[in-house]
């Protein structure tokens, strides 16, 4: 069974930065493309950043130049790097894994103003 453990969420004031990991159960080239989204209340989920097998990658508007996302396959791991954060961007962040889908278990990110 596949399954996508994400961490490293938290409360940060507006222009920090964290850090978010999403570890795989089984190896990460096993996807055609993993990515993180995030729900925030009363709103859709929406896509953040994603990253294929191939290491192409794409981000919403609202986080390039922000956010970016990696992956170390040696720990099955992706992340992604979130700088100079906004209010706006607190929200439930869930990584995901293509085809599937797949999706961890959500982790908090709150951004104070």
């Amino acid at each position: 069974q596949v399954q996508l453990v994400e961490s490293g969420g938290g409360l940060v004031q507006a222009g920090g930065s964290l850090r978010l990991s999403c570890a795989a159960s089984i190896g990460i080239f096993n996807f055609n493309a993993m990515g993180w989204y995030r729900q925030a209340p009363g709103k859709q989920r929406e896509l953040v950043a994603q990253i294929t097998r191939g290491g192409r990658t794409n981000y919403a508007d609202s986080v390039k130049g922000r956010f970016t996302i990696s992956r170390e396959n040696a720990k099955n791991t992706v992340y992604l790097q979130m700088n100079n954060l906004k209010p706006e961007d607190t929200a439930v962040y869930y990584c995901n894994g293509l085809p599937g889908p797949f999706w961890g278990q959500g982790t908090q990110v709150t951004v104070s103003s």
